[in-house]
């Protein structure tokens, strides 16, 4: 991503899809109307879009009245795609990849906000691009698209290449954007009038540490998670995991009594029990292939496991899901949820 020439007008467009994140909208159009106020004259201007070219729901039930449709699309500076829940089963028509990739080939800045980066992987659009996405969908995302390079940064800046992973997340993306096109004095200015103390840079850590989201400062048990969570799929015997932070069997399942009340082995189940929740949900992956990258042997067990924890089966799961999402299918006509090939 370049500067801009101070006497240019850079043109924002937003592509709002259904059930968007309103928080990343407006974290995204705040800094740059800030900009134009902090300055007295206006350096960005704005328009949202949406598929066709009607009123979009936002995910907490607000509407929001756009500008146009994907047709009305023109040669904007930077396009960014917003979306939010459910994104992964969201029907998107060819004609919106189309439009994203002339942009791209005119060498404009295109991008995703909050989970959009699932809408520009479908369309070839992150190959060969470093990128980021919200850290509940990062699992999801990294099964659906394994060779594109997704990070758990607050942001990513690849050439004409922008994500963020939403919410706030898309604040500290614009101020860096201002940083660039106008210098970091303008960005400040901008964060000061906003109350918006800590810009934050774009390799900060989405989540909270272990440390806080446990409550647990036991550094014997914080590595033990972390060894967990990194062999989801193929999961370690609860020997390997105790040599691997130094410990017995016996003082591990010692130490996760006292904080969990659970054994290592329990506490690791669920850990790959709530993966695979996340992938039925996210994901159109057969049943079998989401077992397996949870640690499962076979369907049978997995079944089994399943049922006991949530009292329904993976099937029902998903399908239960599905309806409480308002039952919406992926229509033929429209672009699937796995990558399109480019014309």
């Amino acid at each position: 991503m370049s500067a801009a020439n101070n006497s240019e007008i850079q043109r924002v467009a937003l592509i709002l899809l259904d059930q968007f994140s309103l928080i990343a909208y407006t974290s995204t159009i705040e800094p740059i109307r800030l900009a134009n106020r902090v300055l007295g004259q206006e350096f960005y201007s704005w328009k949202t879009y949406s598929l066709d070219g009607q009123s979009v729901q936002a995910s907490n039930g607000c509407t929001v009245s756009v500008d146009g449709g994907i047709a009305d699309l023109d040669d904007a500076d930077i396009t960014l795609v917003c979306s939010g829940v459910d994104v992964e089963r969201t029907p998107l028509p060819r004609e919106l990849g189309t439009r994203l990739r002339k942009l791209n080939a005119r060498g404009r800045t295109y991008g995703a906000v909050c989970t959009g980066a699932f809408v520009l992987a479908r369309f070839n659009l992150l190959d060969g691009r470093r990128c980021t996405i919200h850290w509940e969908n990062l699992r999801s995302f990294r099964e659906e698209f394994p060779d594109i390079e997704v990070s758990g940064d607050l942001f990513a800046i690849d050439r004409n290449c922008i994500t963020c992973a939403g919410g706030m997340a898309a604040l500290d993306m614009m101020l860096r954007v201002i940083a660039i096109q106008h210098g970091a004095y303008l960005a400040h200015e901008v964060a000061e009038v906003a109350l918006y103390q800590n810009m934050r840079s774009g390799e900060s850590a989405q989540r909270h540490d272990l440390e806080s989201r446990t409550g647990i400062s036991n550094i014997k048990i914080l590595d033990a998670i972390r060894i967990m969570d990194l062999h989801i799929e193929d999961p370690l015997s609860c020997q390997q995991l105790a040599m691997t932070v130094s410990l017995s069997p016996r003082q591990l399942e010692r130490l996760f009594r006292r904080h969990f009340d659970c054994t290592p082995g329990q506490y690791y189940l669920k850990l790959r029990l709530e993966t695979a929740r996340d992938l039925l949900r996210r994901t159109n992956r057969a049943v079998l292939d989401v077992a397996i990258a949870c640690g499962f042997a076979s369907t049978s067990h997995f079944t089994k496991c399943y049922r006991e924890r949530y009292s329904c089966t993976p099937t029902e799961e998903r399908q239960s899901y599905f309806w409480a999402q308002g039952g919406r299918k992926t229509p033929r006509t429209a672009v699937p949820a796995q990558v399109v090939t480019a014309p």
